[in-house]
């Protein structure tokens, strides 16, 4: 990955835009796809490193801003965004539907992992939550891929992304 100026002012503004989204304080339904199509694109349009950054910053915005109420689940949801980056972002270099496909499910299983964890270590998850942190998670994952994918069509088809075509 170069990491040049073009890299870190995309990063920049797409981060700039994930904390726009979030500040709207919608029900997770909206929230939970958009934030993990700006995660798709932002790894596959960019890098999966600002990908990563990304989903690294959103749980901390969530926190900070009231959105998330659970301290503990807050670096387990960092782990599923750095998984669903880091998958998809590196997989779609060889097939782009894969590569988000796997990194949802990798992250529905990374965060169901982590929560089960918490709980163990005597952690209290209400029921609402953990539906919401691990199979709704999966499910909005895997619609912000088909948002991401809509967005990167766009990008691809009116102006590439300044390092050669983006992969399908």
């Amino acid at each position: 990955m170069n990491i040049d100026l073009r890299t870190i002012a995309r990063t920049a503004v797409i981060a700039a835009l994930a904390i726009a989204f979030q500040a709207l304080n919608l029900r997770q339904p909206i929230t939970g796809p958009g934030i993990n199509a700006i995660l798709y694109v932002a790894s596959i349009y960019i890098s999966p490193v600002s990908g990563v950054l990304i989903g690294l910053l959103t749980p901390w915005i969530a926190l900070t801003t009231g959105i998330m109420r659970l301290t503990p689940a807050v670096p387990v949801i960092m782990a599923g965004n750095a998984t669903l980056a880091l998958v998809s972002g590196y997989l779609s270099r060889y097939n782009r539907y894969v590569g988000m496909g796997l990194g949802a499910l990798s992250k529905y299983v990374v965060m169901t992992l982590g929560i089960k964890y918490l709980i163990a270590q005597g952690t209290q998850i209400p029921a609402p939550v953990y539906a919401s942190l691990t199979v709704t998670q999966l499910i909005t994952a895997i619609t912000g891929a088909v948002l991401a994918s809509l967005i990167l069509r766009g990008l691809e088809r009116f102006g590439g992304n300044g390092h050669g075509r983006i992969p399908s």
